[in-house]
């Protein structure tokens, strides 16, 4: 079996990672406190300034914790993975374990990255869940709002959208309107988008300067979703700021190389998560794939076969409005479904899903969402689940 290792972006970072990182790898850390001017130790661990959520500081620190993080699995023995991929931010991290740059060229980028970042005002974002691009295209060409772009393709029931702060606000009312839940995240600027083009030519002057070698082993890009290339590192990073960050198309390639295990290095969960909801939909995808081959191949051989009357037997059509009320009748109407939850299972109800790896923990009663889907919000997900798709841990 192969193995990829994911590093996490911005988002992730939280106050005390690193924990024993800092102590365990004491030469980086004092090459990242001289490039950074400050305690890279104390940010993560303690935020005295309460600095930590600010991009520019963020995203050093979280490129930091990542980068040792690595440098623990490979000082414990592992074996370098076949492949490497990293969200955004943490996409400088899978270069630099992949030998692009060093720990102190990346580290320089990353602080180069955050300092223009922190730079973009009155940008908004917000993740929407459970919709397609397409349909989300859709809604913001007929709402008038084609100024808005899509940051983050990070599943399909998971997509960011980016785009001044006025405009994701006008969006959140057609959103709703169409049943479909639109989360606004706090960030102040518009990442990802048309919006930071500003900050990628300043950046361009900046990474023009570094030397990048060949990688070691493939990394996986995020803007195109395909590995990278000797020769284009650097523009990949740049067009990277303002582009979308197509994981899901990144996570779907490596799925394509065979027998793949993921493991996150760094801090958090999130991809691991997301890995869940993307692994799902690629085996629909291959399942659908196969039972359309095995049509087209039974059609050749009925077409090949001789026929021994001129009138073929057409096959039964399922009437398609039919099955679809038989679906339906299968199905628990949503306010029982939540009625019959909420009397058994309390706020804090341990639940395992069959498309995530661990255990998680419910954070509300059960409700409905949209007048019609009955759900349940997720501690640590922070998002809501289908009742259907998860199942109470039944303890001994």
């Amino acid at each position: 079996m192969k193995k990829t290792y994911v590093f996490p972006g911005q988002g992730s970072q939280r106050k005390g990672m690193g924990e024993t990182l800092f102590d365990e790898f004491p030469a980086l850390t004092k090459k990242a406190d001289k490039i950074l001017g400050y305690s890279i130790k104390e940010l993560c661990l303690e935020d005295p300034k309460n600095q930590l959520n600010q991009t520019q500081y963020t995203q050093p620190a979280l490129y930091v914790v990542n980068a040792l993080s690595y440098q623990k699995k490979i000082k414990g023995g592992e074996k370098q993975p076949d492949f490497l991929a990293g969200h955004s931010l943490g996409e400088y991290n899978a270069l630099q374990a992949s030998g692009v740059f060093s720990f102190e060229s990346g580290l320089k980028l990353v602080k180069k990255r955050g300092e223009l970042m922190s730079q973009a005002k009155n940008g908004g974002m917000a993740a929407i869940l459970n919709s397609s691009e397409e349909k989300i295209l859709e809604i913001l060409k007929d709402a008038n709002l084609i100024t808005i772009d899509i940051a983050n393709l990070n599943a399909s029931s998971q997509i960011v959208i980016s785009g001044l702060r006025e405009d994701i606000d006008k969006a959140h009312p057609f959103f709703e309107k169409a049943d479909i839940m639109f989360i606004p995240l706090n960030t102040s600027g518009a990442f990802h988008s048309r919006y930071m083009k500003e900050a990628a030519a300043e950046f361009e002057k900046f990474a023009k300067k570094t030397r990048f070698y060949k990688p070691k082993i493939d990394v996986v890009a995020n803007v195109t979703g395909k590995p990278y290339a000797h020769g284009n590192v650097a523009q990949h990073l740049i067009d990277q700021l303002s582009n979308s960050v197509r994981w899901s198309e990144s996570m779907t390639y490596l799925l394509h190389q065979g027998e793949m295990e993921f493991e996150e290095l760094g801090v958090g969960d999130v991809l691991t998560k997301l890995m869940g909801y993307i692994k799902r939909d690629y085996a629909k995808t291959v399942k659908e794939q196969a039972g359309k081959k095995a049509e087209t191949n039974q059609e050749k051989r009925s077409q090949a076969a001789p026929s021994s009357s001129k009138k073929a037997t057409k096959p039964v059509k399922k009437n398609k409005s039919v099955t679809k009320k038989a679906k339906q009748k299968k199905l628990s109407d949503p306010t029982k479904l939540v009625e019959q939850w909420n009397e058994v299972y309390p706020v804090g109800t341990r639940v395992i899903s069959d498309f995530y790896e661990n255990e998680l923990e419910t954070r509300s009663e059960a409700t409905i969402l949209f007048g019609h889907r009955a759900a349940v919000y997720i501690k640590g997900y922070n998002g809501y689940f289908d009742l259907r798709e998860v199942k109470p841990v039944q303890r001994s």
